[in-house]
């Protein structure tokens, strides 16, 4: 009798031997036809795998529609790139060569520099190693023997990790594919000839283990999918992120800059992305205040003892901006003779005081909270802020808006009973599904982040971490579906996350929702209950956009710069028809520019169409146009974004039109495929 356990926990019997495509045909004829390869007690293997008669096995049946599935292809064809790379290439030292969300890449350090003339070449190998449909052979090896096979294979790289990232391990396994034998975890697909299709697309610098003072590398960069459609339509998605590129169009409206004399990572924001960020702000605001929230403002540094306490200090030191020492007390004594290494000793012990850039609000609003004696009367306390953090990202990580050096949250802390948790979870949750919509942004999905058992990166009581993760569990399940993931909670507590679908398919994680009971518990925090007796609070971190600069980011790049009339810095503009109009036309602009709108005036003496040209790549939401026909009617002729020409129309029932659009918080996209005139259409009302 041969017992194969299914995913599930359900348990099927077979009289026999049975092989995998044996046991998907008994489930179901579409999971048989949908069935790419199984794992048969974690490890891959073919459809043709036969459990042997009196075997009793764990089974997943892979098809491509599992999320895992396509990171193990992808995995496996970045074995196969960096084995065809080192055909074409000598001298090809292996780093690492990991999957990505949208593909994979591989880290080499070669005699001869790879360059975008090599693609082609490269490709063809691949083509060729797949054809041969050579297995991924598994080894699992001692340390001692692991360690000389990469010595023989003089990949100095892997002798390394091995004696630094794996010192642990007393077994290691490798990957074997003909010539190629790769240190690998695993695991990989059956067979190579799963790989649909595949595309190189870059090579950028990197360095060994992220460290710039290492070894300088070149990063390949790849794609693949189990079908040619498929990478047809990400690479047709790539292209349209070229255009859509935040980068490239804060700069073309002049929403942002970065100055190197400023610094990396550090944005100025310009009047006219001050106008958008402010917009989100007070639109965030006037939910906050319905909420009822309490505004706080705090300092950008605070004492190093009060990120030591809690816990931001050691435990993200590698990401923080080095300690700001009283230079007084390190005048002193060095007088006194002290050396540099008994100054660390000092200052890591609490004897020299130091300030920090502060990396989290959250430790601020503790102290508000812990200035005066609370009662339970006074909970739930609800303190928001829009707060400036900073982070020492490294140079090569940095980018736009999106990964930066100092970012504003639209932060806040609740300090909640325990009878008040569940309510005050669906307030912040409401609140971030109300941001979403008011966006345009529909389409996310929600993960609930637990802590990792086997990492010692979690602090705090267990128990704690049980109630706290049930909380995110029970207030996730009021929004529909999502997953959990272990390893994805702070260190402090499991959190609540929205990834965003943004209109061509990429995500970005925004807001996010947390419960923390061990920060009270490090801070020592209390209420005074009914019963006259000191209780413990519990803490609730959310920030619904996340950061302001990579919420705005996200933002450019959905809309493609076009934004929604009620966050447009520029609303519309009155462009006259010739001199003939030209005092009707700003009569126009101050009318409404008095009812509210943002408007501007376009009176040079160029040619129309030259003028409309000019609005439309300013991404104007709407275009006056003036005549000498509108000045005898009173009218003025609109053109929008979206509908093209509306024709003539009152003065009074354009600004009506806009005011509408601006209240009802109506959002309307371009179709990536069609960014000249017809987009979609969605009304928010708040």
């Amino acid at each position: 009798m041969t017992s194969v356990q299914l995913p599930d926990g359900s348990v099927k019997e077979f009289e026999s031997s049975v092989t995998v495509k044996e046991v998907a045909a008994s489930i179901g004829r579409g999971l048989a036809k949908a069935a790419m390869w199984g794992e048969v007690n974690h490890q891959p293997v073919p459809l043709d795998h036969q459990i042997q008669d009196g075997q009793s096995v764990e089974l997943k049946i892979v098809t491509n529609n599992d999320n895992a599935a396509l990171g193990t292809m992808r995995h496996s064809c970045a074995h196969v790139m960096a084995r065809a790379v080192m055909r074409i290439k000598k001298g090809v030292q292996l780093a690492f060569g990991p999957t990505t969300d949208s593909g994979f890449y591989y880290d080499f350090m070669l005699e001869e520099p790879l360059t975008e003339d090599d693609f082609k070449k490269i490709e063809a190998e691949m083509a060729k190693i797949i054809e041969l449909d050579e297995p991924f052979e598994r080894i699992v090896e001692p340390r001692d023997r692991a360690l000389q096979i990469c010595i023989d294979m003089k990949q100095d790289f892997k002798v390394e990790h091995i004696n630094q990232g794996l010192a642990q391990d007393e077994t290691l396994s490798f990957y074997q594919q003909g010539e190629f034998v790769d240190l690998c975890r695993g695991p990989h697909i059956p067979s190579p000839k799963l790989i649909g299709a595949y595309k190189l697309l870059s090579i950028a610098g990197a360095y060994w283990k992220g460290d710039q003072d290492r070894q300088q590398l070149q990063r390949l960069y790849a794609t693949a999918f189990f079908s040619q459609q498929e990478l047809d339509q990400h690479l047709e998605n790539l292209e349209e992120a070229k255009k859509r590129d935040h980068r490239v169009l804060g700069k073309k409206l002049g929403l942002f800059h970065i100055d190197e004399m400023v610094g990396q990572g550090l944005v100025l924001w310009t009047p006219k992305g001050a106008f958008v960020r402010q917009q989100l702000q007070d639109f965030i605001l006037s939910h906050l205040r319905r909420q009822g929230y309490d505004q706080v403002f705090t300092p950008h540094i605070g004492k190093l003892e009060l990120y030591k306490t809690s816990g931001h200090f050691p435990y993200y030191q590698d990401s923080q901006y080095p300690a700001i020492i009283d230079r007084d007390q390190i005048a002193k004594l060095a007088t006194e003779g002290c050396t540099c290494g008994e100054l660390a000793n000092k200052m890591e012990a609490g004897e020299i005081e130091g300030y920090l850039l502060k990396p989290m609000n959250c430790p601020h609003h503790i102290k508000i909270y812990d200035s005066q004696q609370r009662s339970y009367r006074d909970l739930p306390i609800r303190l928001a802020e829009f707060g400036t953090v900073y982070r020492w990202e490294k140079s090569g990580e940095i980018g736009g808006l999106t990964r930066v050096r100092g970012f504003t949250q639209d932060d806040a802390h609740l300090f909640v009973t325990q009878e008040q948790l569940a309510a005050e979870l669906a307030g912040c949750l409401e609140l971030v599904k109300i941001v979403f919509k008011a966006m345009g942004m529909d389409d996310y999905s929600v993960r609930v982040g637990k802590r990792d058992p086997s990492s010692d990166k979690y602090v705090g009581d267990v128990k704690n971490w049980e109630l706290a993760e049930q909380a995110c569990i029970e207030a996730a399940q009021t929004l529909g579906s999502f997953t959990e993931e272990e390893g994805e909670a702070a260190f402090y507590g499991p959190k609540i996350d929205f990834v965003v679908n943004d209109c061509i398919g990429r995500k970005w994680q925004l807001g996010t929702v947390q419960v923390d009971y061990n920060l009270p518990e490090r801070f020592d925090l209390s209420y005074i209950g009914a019963d006259n007796k000191a209780h413990r609070p519990i803490m609730i971190h959310r920030a619904p956009f996340g950061s302001m600069e990579r919420f705005i980011g996200v933002l450019i790049e959905h809309f493609a710069g076009a934004f929604p009339l009620w966050l447009a810095p520029e609303q519309g503009r009155v462009l006259s028809v010739s001199e003939k109009s030209e005092t009707y036309a700003r009569k126009i602009e101050q009318q409404l520019i008095s009812a509210g709108l943002r408007v501007t005036g376009d009176y040079r003496s160029e040619k129309l169409g030259a003028k409309i040209r000019d609005g439309r790549l300013d991404m104007l939401p709407y275009m006056l146009i003036v005549g000498p026909r509108d000045a005898e009617n009173g009218t003025v002729s609109v053109r929008d974004r979206f509908e093209g020409d509306l024709g003539a129309m009152p003065v009074a029932q354009a600004i009506a039109r806009f005011q509408k659009e601006v209240e009802q918080k109506t959002v309307r996209q371009v179709f990536k495929n069609d960014a000249s005139s017809s987009g979609s259409e969605t009304k928010n009302e708040y």
